[in-house]
């Protein structure tokens, strides 16, 4: 079987899952505990924040609380800030924000307001800048798109929409660019979403890095965890594991960056250029590579793909219950239905194998001209 489908969930680390079978089997206390174990748990993950956290971020300025995954960060930021006038976000987001979005309006608290993308995914700057005025309380932009693959500048971007309002809290979905993309956060971004299962974790584990100085309103209420911020005992093992997988995908980050750049280079090099077109940009994260394969039905194709041992995705997987047969992301690129509906988004990991890309090659290249002749 060839693993294609990496942006939607990753194969648990082996290494760091045999490490942190320990806080199973022997250091399995709750950290709120008094005892001396529990005490020593508390020690145990204020040091793994540290870890997560230093990789990206200055410790002195930023810190970092854990939750169950990406959804809940990005919930936790959302309606935690987006408390009044109105908050901006781009057309391309995933829908642990961009649904949240629309619930602001619903429960009345603030104007949802989306800026539009460009044709490679990313966010049209000048654009999100003109949604921002003096009314803006939040503004979240993603990192890298989940579907398409760009990459936004959100250093840049946090800076200049201070410059315009200074007292907006801006965010970031950073759950496809964390232990991914070489980057350190800068002063401007207030806000920034993590999760496990992308980078080789466990499902169920997530965080939230914040501003030191940013006050955190708590989501989920109850025990006090996480110094009162999130609610309930904290899931020791996931978060060893989390760690453990973090501190590999660091070491090789950069190696990784140009070893998969080369793979989806190659790949969409053997893809038949008379079944699909590249949707994604060369400037992208080499993560990603979506193709369409216009005239022909994704998903249809998803399930040959499948049937022949190849794995891959037609987008997000948290919105493949959505009622909307066309990505909302590639609509918004400025692409018809046409072209939304043959999307593949290939999507590789560290474990990715040139032999891997040139057998899906094949695949993809067979099963695009065998549709194609039965659609004629």
């Amino acid at each position: 079987m060839i693993y294609l489908d990496n942006a939607a969930t990753t194969k648990p680390n082996k290494g760091a899952f045999d490490r942190a079978t320990a806080y199973v089997t022997e250091k399995f206390y709750n950290p709120s505990a008094l005892y001396k174990e529990g005490f020593a748990m508390q020690g145990e993950l204020k040091k793994a924040r540290s870890v997560l956290l230093s990789r990206v971020a200055d410790e002195s300025a930023f810190e970092l609380v854990f939750t169950s995954c990406g959804t809940e960060s990005d919930n936790q930021a959302i309606f935690s800030f987006a408390r009044r006038g109105n908050a901006v976000t781009t057309a391309g987001e995933h829908s642990a924000v961009s649904v949240a979005f629309h619930e602001l309006k619903t429960r009345g608290i603030a104007e949802p307001r989306f800026a539009p993308l460009n044709k490679d995914g990313s966010v049209n700057v000048e654009k999100l800048l003109a949604l921002v005025d003096e009314k803006t309380s939040f503004v979240s932009v993603m990192h890298v798109n989940n579907e398409i693959g760009a990459i936004n500048d959100i250093n840049k971007i946090a800076k200049l929409v201070k410059e315009k309002n200074p007292r907006v809290i801006f965010h970031s979905d950073g759950v496809q660019a964390y232990g991914k993309l070489p980057f350190k956060l800068a002063k401007e971004v207030d806000l920034y979403s993590i999760s496990a299962h992308k980078i080789g974790g466990l499902k169920g584990v997530g965080a939230l890095i914040k501003r030191k100085s940013l006050v955190l309103p708590a989501y989920l209420i109850g025990g006090g965890q996480e110094s009162g911020r999130r609610s309930g005992t904290e899931n020791t093992f996931g978060i060893m594991q989390f760690v453990y997988a973090a501190e590999e995908k660091f070491a090789t980050i950069k190696e990784d960056y140009a070893r998969l750049t080369d793979y989806r280079e190659r790949l969409w090099e053997l893809l038949d250029k008379e079944v699909y077109i590249r949707l994604s940009a060369e400037n992208g994260t080499p993560y990603i590579l979506s193709v369409s394969a216009q005239g022909l039905r994704g998903e249809i194709l998803l399930h040959m793909a499948d049937d022949k041992g190849l794995i891959v995705g037609t987008g997000s997987a948290c919105s493949s219950n959505a009622k909307n047969r066309y990505s909302k992301v590639v609509l918004a690129c400025g692409y018809d239905e046409k072209t939304a509906d043959g999307v593949l988004r290939l999507s590789f990991s560290p474990e990715t194998t040139e032999e891997d890309v040139e057998r899906a090659a094949r695949i993809l290249n067979e099963i695009g001209l065998d549709l194609k002749k039965r659609m004629k």
